[in-house]
C-alpha cells in the first residue's frame, strides 16, 4: 500500500523543511518588498542575509518561540555590528583589526552557553557584511532598516510559522526526579529496605532525563547567572540522591530502623535513633518538587532533615555494619539538603535563605561578576573555547586581509567560506573542504549555465529563487556540506543577478572565493591546535588527576591526624580541582563532538570516569573537611589512622600512573608501569575495631574512588559503557557550552556552517 515512497518524510526532513520554509518566507519577502516595492537594493541585501544568517547559517535552539524571544535580544547586537564594519571598512587594515576583535569576541561568547555559540555564527556575518567597500557610511539607516526588517520578518516567522511543541523545562525534570527520589526513600523505610529493580530503573530513568545531553539545548541551565547555576546545582543534587539511594545498604541484621518521627524501633539493637532520616528525605524531596513547580512551601521540612542529620552525626557507638549505614544515610541526607537549597535558589534567586560561606558561593554575587568569573577562568590557553576563538578570528582577519590587498570581487564570500568551513580539527577541516569545493564546482557550473542561457532576464531569477531556496535550505542541512555548496552558490547567483547584471563569470568569482577561502581556513586549521581537543583533552584530564591525588593524600592526612575544623567556603585545593575540572570538562565536550576520522584506531579511554573522580574528590573532601560549624575532631587510633592513609595513598598513587598514561608532553615512558587500581571491595576487607565514625565516612569516599579508578583501568572501554547513570556528572555549564560551541563548528548545515555527588557547579578561581 505504501509504493515504493515512504508515506512520511523522516524526522530530520521534516524539521529542515520547517525551518527552510520560515527563512524562504522571511528572507524572500524582505528583498522583495525592498528590491521591488522600494527600489532599495543595500536594505534589500541586508534584508536578506540578515535573515540567512541567523536562522539559515546559524543554529538557534529551542522552540520558535525561545528562537523569536532570542532574535528580538540579537536585534541591537546587530546594529552595532553593522555600524562597526560600516565606519572600519574606510581602510583595509582598519577592516582587518576589526575583523580580528569582533571575530574573537563574538566566537569566545560561546562561553555563555547552548544559545551564545548558536547565534555566533549569524552575528559574525553582520558584521562581515559591511566591511567590504564600497565605504559608504551614508547608506548606514538603509543598511541598519533593511536588516532589521529582515529579522523583524523572521521573528515573526519563527513565532506564528509551523510553530513546534515547546520542551519539557529542567525546572519540570527536576520536579519529576525530586517526586521519584521521595517515592525511594519511602520505599526504603520498610523491609527489605532495598529497592526492588524495577524502582530502581526508574530512578536511573530520571537520573539519565537530567544529564545535560539529554536535555534540548536551549533548556539546558547553561548560563553564568545566580538563577541557572541554582538550577544547575538542582539536577546534580538530584541525581546525587537518587544514586546514594538506590545504592543505600539495608540495615544490619536484627535492626529495625525508625519508623516515625518517634524514633519508633529505636531500642532495638543496631536501630537507628533519633529521627527517621528517611522519612525526611522523603518531605524535602516532595517539597523541593513543590517549590520547582511554583508552590511556596514552608520549608519546614527542610528543617526537619537539618535536624536528622545532627542526630545521625551525634550518634555514637553500634557495628561496622551500622555505622557504614549511617555514612550512607548522612550522603544520602547531605545530598538532598543540597538539592533543597539549590530548588529554593534557583527559584528565589538572590532573595533565598543561603548559609553562608558554603557551596552556594554564587548566591549572593551579582550577575557581572559571576560572567567576569566565567569569562575570565576561560581567557587562557588550555581553553579550547580560547582555542577555538582565536584560529577563527585569525583566520577571518587573514581572510579579510587577503580579500582587501587582491581587491577580489564579492571578498564576502571568501570570509564566508572560511568562517562556515573551519573546523576544530585539521582533519574533519580538510574532509569538509573537500566536500565543499566539490560541491562549490558543481553549482559553479550550473549557476553559469543558468546565467548564460537566462541573460538578464530577472523576472525568471525572481520566480527561481523562492523555491530553490526552500530546496537549498531543506536539503542542506540534511544532505551535508558539498549539497549545501552546491545550492548556496546558486542561491546567490540569482540573488546578485537581480541586484545587477551578471554573466557567467559571476560563478567563476564565487568559486574562486569559496577556494580562496578554504585554504585560509586549512592553513589556520593546520598551525592553530590542529588536533582540536585531542591533546587537550588528555592534559586537561593528566593534569586533573595529578590535583585529586593532591586532594585525596592531604585529606585523609588532615582526617587521621584530627583537630578543629571550622566553616569555610571549600576545602583546601578544592579551587584548583575545581578549575581544572572545568577545562577537562570544555575539552571533553568539544572531544565528543568531534569526528575521529580515518587512521589507526586509538585506545578508547574512559574520560567520563575521571570526570566522575574529580567530582567524587571534591565532594569528598568538602563533606568531610568542611563542617556546618566549627567543631573539633578527634584523631583516629593507630590502626584506623594507617588504614586510611594507607588506602588514599593507594588512591592517590593509582591517579597518579593513570595520569601518566593520559600525559601528552612526550617524557612519558612509553609502557609504564600496569595499573592495578585498588577495588572497592579491597579498600573496605578490613575495618580495624573500635574505628570512629570519621573511618567510615573516610572509606566510604576512598571506595567510590576506587571505583572510579577500576573503570579508568579498563582502557577498552567504549563511551556507551561509560555514559551509565553514576553518581557523578560530568556535565556542568562549560561542557553545555563546549558541546554546543563544538557542534556549530562541526555540524554540516546550509553553508557548511558548523554515582554523582552532590557538588557546586564548576567554576574557575
Amino acid at each position: 500500500m505504501g509504493g515504493p515512497f515512504p508515506r512520511r518524510l523522516p524526522s530530520a526532513y521534516r524539521a529542515a523543511a520547517r525551518r527552510a520554509l520560515r527563512v524562504t518566507i522571511a528572507a524572500g519577502t524582505g528583498f522583495y518588498v525592498l528590491l521591488y516595492g522600494f527600489d532599495l537594493a543595500v536594505g534589500a541585501t541586508y534584508a536578506l542575509f540578515g535573515a540567512i544568517a541567523m536562522a539559515g547559517l546559524s543554529h538557534l535552539p529551542g522552540s520558535g518561540r525561545q528562537r523569536a524571544m532570542l532574535l528580538v535580544g540579537v536585534v541591537p547586537v546587530c546594529w552595532v555590528l553593522i555600524t562597526l564594519g560600516t565606519y572600519l571598512s574606510v581602510r583595509t587594515w582598519s577592516a582587518v583589526l576589526g575583523m580580528l576583535v569582533v571575530g574573537f569576541g563574538l566566537a569566545f561568547m560561546a562561553v555563555g552557553g547552548p544559545r551564545f555559540a548558536g547565534a555566533a555564527t549569524g552575528l559574525q556575518l553582520m558584521y562581515i557584511l559591511p566591511s567590504f567597500p564600497p565605504y559608504d557610511p551614508g547608506s548606514l539607516g538603509e543598511r541598519l532598516a533593511g536588516a532589521t526588517f529582515g529579522l523583524a520578518l523572521l521573528i515573526i516567522a519563527e513565532t506564528t510559522l509551523l510553530p513546534e511543541p515547546s520542551a519539557l523545562p529542567y525546572r519540570e525534570r527536576a520536579a519529576r526526579a525530586a517526586d521519584g527520589a521521595a517515592r525511594c526513600a519511602d520505599r526504603l523505610r520498610t523491609a527489605p529496605y532495598t529497592l526492588p529493580e524495577a524502582a530502581q530503573r526508574t530512578a536511573r530513568a530520571l537520573s539519565t532525563g537530567l544529564r545535560s545531553s539529554q536535555v534540548p539545548e536551549a533548556e539546558r541551565p547553561a548560563g553564568a547567572g545566580v538563577r541557572q547555576r541554582a538550577l544547575a546545582h538542582t539536577g546534580l543534587a538530584t541525581r546525587t540522591l537518587l544514586g546514594r539511594l538506590t545504592v543505600l545498604p539495608p540495615p544490619p541484621q536484627g535492626a529495625v530502623p525508625p519508623a516515625d518521627d518517634n524514633g519508633a524501633g529505636g531500642e532495638q539493637v543496631g536501630a537507628t535513633k533519633g529521627p527517621d532520616p528517611l522519612r525526611a528525605v522523603m518531605e524535602v524531596a516532595r517539597e523541593s518538587a513543590d517549590r520547582l513547580r511554583g508552590r511556596v512551601p514552608d520549608g519546614r521540612a527542610h528543617t526537619a532533615l537539618q535536624q536528622a542529620r545532627q542526630a545521625l552525626a551525634a550518634a555514637e557507638g553500634g557495628s561496622p555494619a551500622a555505622l557504614r549505614r549511617n555514612a550512607a544515610l548522612l550522603e544520602v541526607a547531605d545530598a538532598a539538603l543540597a538539592m533543597s537549597t539549590a530548588a529554593d535558589i534557583a527559584v528565589r534567586g538572590r532573595a533565598a535563605d543561603v548559609p553562608a560561606p558554603g557551596r552556594f558561593w554564587y548566591a549572593r554575587q551579582r550577575a557581572p561578576r559571576l560572567w567576569w568569573r566565567r569569562l575570565s577562568g576561560h581567557a587562557a590557553g588550555r581553553s579550547v573555547f580560547f582555542q577555538n576563538a582565536v584560529r577563527i578570528s585569525l583566520a577571518l582577519a587573514a581572510a579579510r586581509l587577503i580579500a582587501g590587498i587582491d581587491t577580489l570581487p564579492h571578498g564576502f564570500w571568501v570570509l564566508l567560506a572560511t568562517l562556515t568551513l573551519t573546523r576544530t580539527t585539521v582533519r574533519e577541516t580538510r574532509t569538509t573542504e573537500r566536500k565543499a569545493l566539490t560541491g562549490t564546482l558543481v553549482g559553479a557550473l550550473v549557476a553559469a549555465t543558468l546565467l548564460a542561457v537566462v541573460g538578464t532576464d530577472i523576472e525568471v531569477y525572481a520566480v527561481a529563487l523562492p523555491p530553490l531556496m526552500l530546496v537549498t535550505f531543506t536539503l542542506g542541512p540534511v544532505k551535508g556540506v558539498g549539497w549545501a555548496q552546491a545550492l548556496f552558490t546558486v542561491v546567490v547567483a540569482l540573488v546578485f543577478a537581480q541586484l545587477a547584471p551578471a554573466t557567467w563569470q559571476l560563478a567563476e568569482f564565487r568559486l574562486l572565493d569559496v577556494l580562496t577561502g578554504s585554504a585560509i581556513g586549512a592553513v589556520f586549521g593546520l598551525l592553530a591546535w590542529p588536533r582540536g581537543a585531542h591533546d587537550e583533552l588528555r592534559r586537561s584530564v593528566a593534569v586533573l588527576l595529578r590535583i585529586a591525588a593532591e586532594i585525596v593524600v592531604a585529606t585523609t592526612a588532615q582526617i587521621a591526624a584530627g583537630g578543629r575544623r571550622v566553616p569555610v567556603v571549600t576545602a583546601p585545593g578544592h579551587r584548583s580541582l575545581q578549575h581544572a575540572l572545568v577545562m577537562a570538562e570544555s575539552a571533553y565536550a568539544q572531544y565528543q563532538s568531534e569526528p575521529q576520522g580515518l587512521g589507526p584506531p586509538q585506545v578508547r579511554r574512559d574520560w567520563q570516569a575521571a570526570l566522575i573522580a574529580a567530582h567524587h574528590t571534591l565532594w569528598g573532601a568538602d563533606r568531610l573537611l568542611v563542617p556546618a560549624e566549627p567543631v573539633v575532631i578527634p584523631p583516629l587510633g593507630r590502626e584506623a589512622s594507617e588504614s586510611v592513609i594507607r588506602t588514599g595513598d593507594r588512591i592517590a598513587a593509582g591517579m597518579l600512573l593513570t595520569s601518566a598514561r593520559m600525559d601528552p608532553t612526550g617524557d612519558t615512558a612509553e609502557t609504564p608501569a600496569p595499573l592495578h587500581a585498588p577495588t572497592a571491595s579491597a579498600t573496605m576487607a578490613v575495618d580495624p575495631p573500635g574505628a570512629a565514625r570519621a573511618y567510615y565516612a573516610t572509606m566510604s569516599w576512598l571506595a567510590s574512588l576506587a571505583s572510579d579508578l577500576e573503570r579508568l583501568a579498563a582502557e577498552n572501554a567504549t563511551e556507551a559503557e561509560t555514559d551509565t547513570d553514576s553518581d557523578s556528572d560530568s556535565d556542568s555549564d562549560s561542557k553545555q557550552g563546549a558541546g554546543a560551541a563544538a557542534a556549530s563548528n562541526n555540524r554540516g548545515s546550509i553553508a557548511g556552517t558548523p554515582g554523582l555527588r552532590a557538588r557546586r557547579p564548576t567554576e574557575h578561581p
